[in-house]
């Protein structure tokens, strides 16, 4: 499958669509979930075109990884969270429904399942105030 150019994440990076903002710099763009599966579920982007992990240059992908190290480390102190679930999709058989390379960063609990994804979105409120939560922990 060819890039496709207006996926969603495509036109968040362009600004054609508004996200609630954690953090960006020249490589990444970091923003919430608008159907998170746990409070502070959070999104981070290279802004390189990519569908998948195979198609991104080895370099954006290092830069992906150091942002969401760095960003988790953020979420988990936000949210006093047990633990961090990374997750990332290649394909449609393997669950990606946004054909934009992506990491997913989930707070996680003792004893707490996560929601189901895709099922409701969230008051713009609340992922503004967990973005900023986010933003605050990591010292920006």
């Amino acid at each position: 499958m060819a890039y496709d150019r207006n996926n969603i994440f495509a036109k968040i990076l362009r600004g054609e669509i508004p996200a609630h903002k954690v953090f960006e710099d020249e490589q990444t763009l970091v923003f919430m979930d608008v159907m998170p599966q746990s409070d502070g579920h959070t999104l981070v982007v290279p802004k390189a075109a990519a569908e998948n992990l195979f198609d991104l240059d080895p370099a954006m992908a290092a830069a992906v990884m150091r942002t969401t190290q760095w960003v988790a480390h953020g979420v988990k102190r936000a949210f006093n969270a047990d633990g961090i679930t990374l997750m990332q999709f290649n394909g449609p058989v393997a669950g990606q429904t946004v054909f934009h390379f992506h990491m997913h960063v989930l707070p996680r609990y003792a004893d707490q399942p996560l929601r189901s994804h895709g099922r409701s979105m969230a008051e713009p409120r609340i992922l503004e105030e967990h973005a900023r939560m986010i933003r605050a922990a990591l010292e920006i």
